[in-house]
């Protein structure tokens, strides 16, 4: 419910601060802390119904006392009786459920209006996006969930507290956008206090300085945020704050968009529409003419140069895709970052093009700082490629989206790639179901769950390939003349194709420098994650990202293995190493491997990755991990 329609006639909750109950116009004290926390439990968790045993350690932490369930009765019967008959608790199946009906919910108002205004922000409604996640915000009273157990505030904290920030990131870009950097100035130079590491909010406040002839002051905002994120996290700013600082050195930033598009519906005018930007960075046209008109998508990136090996894969998927008998409709290319995926996804979609002539769409489903992009914009973008429909006459919902983005690709024969995928979720509403269409997925989560596509495994190259690919760029002559030498940078190297390229980089870049001295430098560590290049930004990128993604007791974990275990380790190991049990240590090691940050290894000479039955499929006695070169180079 988004409007307070009486309320003087109508109960109103809030956890966004204080856990508070309002019943007409008065406050309902609630005294004890475990008492707001029971209520706040089931805010959260509106039309579910959550368990005792949930409440329980919601309330005592792991060890619950042995009275629990009837001390919980206790706080339901005393909210009940404080409340009185507009407090509807239910109990059912060991658990209980608060229905809302009309009530009033400071959290369900706050997510209406953030997500009212982040449509509004990316159709270019600057002055109606700020209008709706202005109120959004106001509704915050102090941190939310302050007076409840801390084992509530842990584990709910983080989400609500990260949709504050979206909000605060879509507000500022909609005040930016309007021309109110002046104004926008103090409150920026607050935020980016408080959240150093957040590029956006950083970005945003360079962008305002700058608006504000204060050029050399936005440099040095972004020198301090790269000191920042180089000693908190060892990474570097991400693309998008890479681009800003360039601009701002260039004086090449754009002024304020400073209003809504206009939107020419006239037959005349429409003819004559020019584009105005897209949310994404690119031009959209409205009224009835089309950049897309008459042309076939052909999305594809340009294929890779010297690209080599990975004939069994590139055979498989070209297998699958070109097949018409095949109970698959796709393929999923999973593996640790920096195996070549995207390379393969790309390859393999130039060679066959030739069979999907009515088009080949191609999206990189990670934007610049490493998030996963909304398939409904995704969606969006497919749409216009392929029925060059208007922007305003685009379905507002995803489950529109999808049925249109089906019926245009039902009677065509489309390659979709799908690149760099995050989860199933975002994938999903993406797969083509046109009989004659295929989809290429790439990325490093195995999505398991996805129907009618095969999976094949990405890993490293072998010995021959990776020699071939350094002379690919370097030539036979100069490995042969340092045989030794060779055969210890491949060794490093251990098959990773980014690492290889690298390394043929630098020779090429440096045609007298012997081959041992680049060994030297791989053997005692003092290549930076900065020296890849900029090509390996974006994975880096990526590995940011899912390493931010992990629970927070995780990311200690990664970055321990990573210093500490230069080789393959155990579950028990581990659990000695960080004195957890090892059942504990197994589950966050097979949690790492899900997110693409470990590896499993069938014994010390072989490895595999994301078996197909996953990390359980190996016996517990071969079960090995280890932390990939370019993992522990970034995030040592």
């Amino acid at each position: 419910m988004t409007r307070r329609e009486d309320p003087a006639a109508q109960m109103e909750f809030r956890i966004l601060g204080p856990t508070e109950i309002w019943a007409r116009g008065a406050r309902i004290p609630l005294t004890a802390a475990k008492q707001r926390t029971v209520l706040a439990a089931l805010l959260v968790s509106p039309g579910h119904f959550v368990s005792d045993q949930w409440l329980a350690e919601l309330l005592w932490g792991p060890s619950p006392p042995a009275t629990m369930s009837a001390q919980l009765y206790t706080y339901v019967s005393r909210l009940r009786r404080s409340c009185g008959p507009g407090l509807r608790l239910v109990r059912r199946h060991r658990g209980y459920g608060l229905v809302l009906g009309d009530a009033w919910f400071d959290w369900e108002v706050f997510q209406q209006l953030a997500e009212q205004g982040r449509e509004d922000l990316v159709k270019h409604r600057y002055a109606a996006a700020a209008a709706c996640l202005e109120p959004a915000l106001a509704l915050w009273n102090g941190p939310a969930l302050s007076d409840v157990t801390e084992f509530l505030s842990r584990t709910e904290l983080p989400l609500l507290e990260e949709a504050r920030l979206r909000a605060v990131d879509n507000r500022m870009a909609a005040v930016l956008a309007l021309g109110r950097h002046d104004s926008a100035l103090p409150e920026l130079t607050r935020l980016v206090a408080e959240h150093p590491t957040r590029e956006s909010l950083r970005g945003q406040l360079m962008t305002a300085l700058y608006r504000c002839d204060r050029q050399m002051d936005a440099l040095r905002v972004y020198e301090q945020g790269r000191r920042v994120l180089h000693k908190e996290l060892g990474v570097a700013p991400g693309a998008s704050l890479r681009q800003l600082h360039r601009a701002v050195l260039l004086e090449a930033l754009p002024g304020p968009a400073a209003a809504e598009p206009l939107i020419l519906t006239g037959p005349t005018a429409a003819a004559t529409a020019a584009p105005v930007a897209a949310a994404a960075g690119g031009p959209r046209f409205h009224g009835p003419h089309s950049p897309w008109t008459g042309l076939v998508p052909a999305m594809l990136p340009m294929d890779t140069v010297g690209f080599v090996g990975r004939r069994t894969e590139l055979a498989d998927v070209l297998g699958e895709l070109r097949s018409t008998r095949s109970a698959y409709r796709g393929v999923v290319l999973t593996g640790a970052a920096g195996m070549g995926k995207t390379a393969l996804a790309v390859r393999a979609g130039h060679a066959c093009r030739d069979d999907f002539r009515q088009g080949q769409l191609y999206i990189d489903l990670r934007d610049e700082n490493g998030g996963a992009k909304n398939p409904l914009e995704v969606l969006g973008s497919f749409l216009r490629a392929l029925t060059s429909v208007r922007d305003e006459d685009l379905p507002g919902t995803l489950d529109e989206r999808v049925q249109l983005y089906r019926s245009a690709l039902s009677r065509r024969r489309v390659l979709v790639v799908l690149d760099n995928a995050v989860d199933d979720r975002q994938v999903r509403p993406l797969l083509a179901s046109g009989p004659g269409c295929r989809v290429l997925i790439s990325g490093c989560r195995p999505l398991a769950s996805l129907e009618g596509v095969r999976a094949v495994q990405v890993g490293r190259l072998d010995d021959a390939e990776a020699r071939e690919l350094i002379v690919a760029g370097v030539g036979h002559r100069r490995l042969d003349a340092e045989p030794v030498a060779a055969r210890r940078m491949l060794e490093l190297c251990d098959g990773l194709p980014l690492a290889l390229r690298f390394c043929a980089a630098r020779l090429v870049a440096r045609p007298h420098c012997p081959v041992a001295r680049l060994v030297e430098r791989l053997e005692r560590g003092e290549v930076r994650s900065d020296e890849w290049g900029e090509g390996a930004h974006d994975l880096r990128t990526v590995l940011r990202a899912s390493v931010m993604q992990l629970e927070p007791p995780l990311r200690p974990v990664l970055r321990t293995l990573a210093r500490t275990e230069p080789g393959v380790f155990s579950p028990a190991g581990v659990a000695r190493r960080l004195n957890w049990s090892e059942e504990r240590a197994r589950g966050a090691l097979d949690a790492l491997v899900e997110g693409g940050l470990l590896e499993l290894a069938t014994g010390p000479g072989g490895f595999l990755l994301h078996p197909p039955g996953g990390p359980s499929a190996l016996a517990p006695a071969q079960e090995r991990y280890r932390c990939t070169p370019l993992v522990r180079l970034l995030v040592h």
